[in-house]
């Protein structure tokens, strides 16, 4: 028996007390429960980051939100492609614990927190290195760009630690444990906001001390889940003198992480683009955009969980080999991100006057209201058709099919977006029209994956019926 094999067969008998097995009892129930926690975990960094813009709004200089605004598209490119791999490996540690492969998990925690390490030292020197250059190429403003620039290096030394802990929660969740996420990320939260109020309220510091407030709570919540992952008693538990790149890991980590962080990172591109449609119309309109951006996030981070569910689900049952019941996976959390995403967009637009007010000093507090329910009108009110395009982006690349999802995706929502910013918008160039962009890009993406799935179930269905009438025929011969 070789060291791994050791390790593993010390985890097996307490598997149940540190994991879920998502493949028994009832589908909607074990959804609802298993995404709640994931839905509370983001609105609770959300608020914490609206805690964050809501300072720097009201107590930090005129322009900090509009510089700290600008750097978000930018930030997303650049993390995206090695945040995507965390997609990647929460599928395969899902698909090896339905399948009860300890070896396999072990060999995948390990090769996923590595991969994780030397990637975030790797793109937060990007970020820190050449965050002006970037800025510059997005026509950032004079009089904002010094200031998105400090706060954008500062934030990109705390990307390792942010990296990290998101490997680390994706492999909480592909095991069933969605509640240590939450106190994690509550408990850095809560220090992010005493430190913002402190560095910006006490110390009189600007973008800056929000951005040190922020890697520091990085800091701490990647410490908190590293610190879980070590001294847990199951087969997901890591060792640091056992991290190593497996290749055969790493290589189903890419192939189906690999094109989720490029969607992620064209998609970044795509908003990069409309975000420099945005800078030309001056620095309040910029904080307008950041100010309704951040109470979408809102809407966007409770619909997105499904995605993080559909994904884990899946992988649990390929792993299991109960491929039947993913038909109604995908219709389950269609219905439900549907609810979530109507009930919530509806909500924050309906509310968008009294929310948006809370994020802008009262000289411009009206302008901001007013250009910030113009985006308002056009993504959170139809937010829900995000939250569709997500979610069944999730179930394709949990039943293998990421990249055909990542072309359907850049084709039909980036691409389309780059080209109505140079035809429609050059046209006519008023927020509306930019806007717009955004529920017509996702309709279309809808269309194609809701297609691509129900061939690509199909054809999966019949190859497991297939290969069931091969092992029933086997014993005969």
């Amino acid at each position: 028996m070789n060291e791994t094999e050791e390790i593993t067969e010390q985890q097996t008998t307490d598997r149940n007390k540190t994991t879920a097995d998502l493949t028994k009892g009832n589908l909607l129930t074990n959804i609802i429960k298993f995404t709640i926690p994931i839905i509370l975990t983001g609105i609770l960094q959300l608020l914490f980051n609206a805690a964050d813009i809501a300072v720097v709004g009201n107590f930090a200089s005129d322009t900090a939100l509009a510089a700290v605004g600008a750097t978000g598209a930018l930030n997303n490119l650049i993390v995206n492609l090695i945040l995507g791999l965390s997609v990647g490996a929460g599928v395969c540690v899902a698909r090896c614990f339905g399948a009860k492969d300890d070896k396999g998990m072990f060999e995948v925690v390990h090769t996923s927190m590595l991969t994780a390490i030397i990637g975030g030292i790797i793109f937060g020197a990007i970020g820190v290195i050449f965050g002006r250059v970037f800025l510059e190429w997005m026509a950032t403003p004079d009089n904002v760009i010094d200031q998105s620039t400090t706060y954008m290096r500062i934030i990109f030394c705390g990307v390792p630690f942010m990296i990290v802990y998101n490997f680390g929660a994706s492999i909480l969740r592909s095991v069933g444990n969605t509640k240590q996420p939450l106190y994690y990320l509550v408990t850095a939260g809560v220090i992010n906001v005493l430190l913002n109020l402190f560095f910006v309220l006490v110390l009189k510091r600007d973008v800056d001390g929000v951005a040190l407030a922020t890697i520091i709570s990085q800091f701490v919540a990647c410490v908190l889940v590293v610190r879980y992952l070590v001294k847990v008693n199951g087969p997901h538990k890591l060792y640091f003198k056992k991290l190593k790149i497996y290749g055969k890991r790493l290589r189903d980590i890419i192939i189906i992480g690999l094109p989720a962080g490029l969607q992620g990172s064209v998609f970044s591109i795509s908003n990069i683009l409309i975000q420099s449609s945005i800078n030309s119309f001056g620095d309040i309109v910029m904080s307008a955009n950041t100010a309704a951006g951040n109470i979408e996030g809102f809407v966007y981070t409770a619909m997105n969980s499904f995605h993080q569910t559909a994904l884990t689900f899946v992988g649990q049952h390929i792993g299991a080999k109960k491929e039947y019941r993913i038909k109604n996976i995908c219709l389950i959390c269609v219905a439900c991100v549907s609810v979530v995403g109507l009930v919530f967009g509806l909500g924050v637009y309906l509310l968008g006057p009294q929310l948006l007010s809370l994020y802008a000093k009262p000289e411009i507090r009206d302008d901001v209201i007013r250009y910030g329910l113009i985006r308002m009108s056009w993504i959170a009110a139809p937010y829900f058709l995000c939250g569709i395009m997500d979610t069944l982006s999730g179930i394709l690349r949990g039943i293998n099919k990421s990249v055909e999802s990542m072309v359907l995706t850049l084709f039909f929502a980036c691409g389309f977006r780059i080209f109505w910013i140079y035809t429609v918008f050059a046209a006519n160039r008023t927020l509306s029209v930019l806007y717009m962009s955004y529920p017509i890009s996702w309709t279309l993406c809808i269309i194609f994956e809701a297609l691509l799935f129900i061939i690509s179930y199909g054809k999966m269905m019949k190859k497991v019926r297939l290969q069931q009438q091969m092992e029933t025929l086997q014993p005969l011969n």
